[in-house]
């Protein structure tokens, strides 16, 4: 995977991350997908158990409020780290992270 740092990096912190890469491409990432695909283990742990078991209860998420980001953070040159309102931030976006779950599809998510 290719570590690169990114050219530019914006954070808006309702609608999600913007990042254009040294190639030249753009991706945006929506605010729910970065939190879902948090890198912090209490959320890989969390994407494992719904891998093995589609009927697993998901934590309570604090309600009907939308998750925002509170804040970027650079983590030395090679990652960045977000946090968001429901209080996560436990999560290091290193740049090969980010371009593993890179969407595919426009919206700033994979689709399933």
């Amino acid at each position: 995977m290719d570590d690169s740092p990114p050219r530019h990096l914006h954070l808006d912190r309702r609608r999600g991350l913007d990042v254009e890469w040294p190639d030249g491409r753009q991706v945006h990432y929506s605010i729910p997908w970065l939190r879902r695909m948090s890198p912090s283990a209490d959320a890989r742990e969390l994407r494992d158990e719904l891998a093995s078991n589609p009927l697993a209860v998901l934590p309570s998420s604090g309600g009907d409020t939308e998750i925002t980001a509170t804040g970027i953070e650079p983590v030395g040159n090679y990652a960045i780290r977000i946090r968001f309102s429901d209080g996560h931030a436990s999560g290091i976006y290193s740049w090969s992270y980010l371009r593993e779950i890179e969407p595919d599809d426009g919206t700033g998510e994979r689709r399933p």
